[in-house]
């Protein structure tokens, strides 16, 4: 799957449950929100080890947490998981995001 940054793409792996389907889905997210939350990314910040976590906001206006980490091949990334934002957390969030300068 790829995932258009920009002029640029980033191709996009998804962790697989032994089933065979996207661990993701445990959480109700489909792997096109996760697209657009990544492109529609309102934070990033580095999680432990090589893993980062985004938060994004979907065109349906979800917000996902996704946890994802460069792949191990080097072109573009691995998602780890991906779960729709707790309201605490959205809560902080919006403040963190009306502190932000412009």
């Amino acid at each position: 799957m790829l995932l258009l940054d920009g002029d640029q793409t980033m191709r996009i792996r998804f962790h697989t449950d032994p089933d065979g389907t996207p661990h993701l889905y445990r959480h109700n997210v489909q792997t096109f929100e996760v697209i657009e939350a990544m492109d529609r990314r309102l934070e990033t910040i580095k999680g432990r080890l090589d893993s980062y976590v985004a938060i994004g906001q979907t065109k349906s206006g979800r917000y996902l947490k996704i946890i994802y980490s460069p792949a191990n091949d080097g072109d573009g990334i691995f998602v780890i998981t991906a779960y729709e934002l707790p309201a605490k957390q959205l809560r902080a969030l919006r403040r963190r995001l009306k502190r932000k300068p412009s």
